[in-house]
């Protein structure tokens, strides 16, 4: 409940409380939580410290998110509310958290062990993790890379009915500022803004 707790503070803004919530779920838990709910409450912890740009605790976290899902027994004690906690999971959430660091070449790592989703099938997060993945190009200075994955965003999530989805492509929108003179960019801040709204 501790790491849920955590992880809406983040949602909503919080990261430094959400850090110290999720460190304490971890503390709690520690001797008879189960692993994947310990690495439930890292990852919360991860997502925190990147916001905050503690790139040192946030990979850490990770890191530990990492050895508690490698460490899941078969037969063992597993929850099946977080049967979705796995490493593919991790892999997309360390894609974001790295996004936030503002490190490209990690976020590009970490994305190539995401598993792939349908956006068929998984709408919203596919189309958050194309903005994240967008706005990492972006920071990498590659504009062509970055128009491309922010337009398949765009064309997914203009379809989505989620503030916090939407947020995603305004990230992209203002890390495209130094390209606004370009004509391709102009075009997909202008979709952005009348596509989503339409989507609100």
């Amino acid at each position: 409940m501790l790491a849920t707790m955590a992880l809406h503070a983040f949602l909503r803004g919080h990261p430094k409380e959400a850090a110290d919530m999720a460190e304490g779920a971890y503390e709690r838990g520690l001797g008879h939580a189960a692993p994947r709910v310990l690495a439930f409450a890292k990852l919360a912890e991860a997502r925190a410290h990147g916001r905050t740009g503690n790139a040192k605790a946030a990979k850490a976290a990770l890191g530990r998110t990492e050895e508690l899902l490698d460490s899941i027994r078969p037969g063992s004690h597993d929850p099946e509310q977080l049967a979705y906690m796995t490493h593919a999971r991790l892999a997309a959430d360390a894609t974001e958290v790295h996004r936030e660091l503002a490190d490209p070449q990690s976020a590009f790592a970490w994305n190539e062990l995401a598993e792939p989703m349908p956006a068929d099938r998984f709408t919203r997060p596919t189309g958050i993790r194309m903005a994240v993945l967008a706005t990492s190009h972006l920071q990498n200075r590659e504009l062509e890379r970055g128009l491309t994955a922010a337009n398949t965003s765009l064309r997914i999530l203009s379809n989505v009915h989620s503030a916090r989805a939407h947020s995603y492509l305004h990230d992209v929108t203002r890390a495209l500022t130094p390209w606004k003179g370009h004509s391709e960019v102009a075009d997909l801040i202008h979709r952005a803004r009348t596509d989503l709204a339409a989507a609100a």
